[in-house]
């Protein structure tokens, strides 16, 4: 992956609805959802919904197909996972990492405040 879609990418998705719908999406699998339908689920009117559903799709995130007289949007996990892929690619200086664990972490344990803070220590 070039680091000019990389950025597309994460751009788009550094939204919290469109993340919200990228994630929706992800979690309906390869069939995905009608926009309708995601945008009531959402509780987003249908223009913004197409606002968003167009972002992903420029930034390829996004599928869509029509099947009759609807449009259904599905993620694309291709460049999912190649985004994922791009991330981690030279994680841990290149070592093998497995979804078990937690790359390069000084603390291993995901749900340690250490790893969720945002406030910075000074000593």
């Amino acid at each position: 992956m070039e680091i000019i879609i990389a950025i597309k990418a994460l751009t788009a998705l550094a939204h919290e609805t469109r993340l919200t719908i990228f994630r929706t999406l992800v979690q309906a699998g390869e069939t995905g959802l009608p926009a309708g339908q995601l945008a009531k689920e959402m509780g987003i009117p249908n223009a913004t919904m197409s606002f968003h559903l167009k972002e992903l799709t420029h930034a390829e995130l996004v599928t869509a197909r029509q099947e009759s007289r609807f449009i259904y949007y599905s993620a694309n996990f291709a460049t999912m996972n190649a985004l994922l892929h791009y991330l981690t690619e030279n994680c841990c200086a290149g070592a093998p990492c497995n979804s078990s664990q937690v790359c390069c972490a000084e603390n291993p344990d995901p749900t340690s405040p250490a790893i969720h803070s945002t406030k910075e220590t000074t000593q």
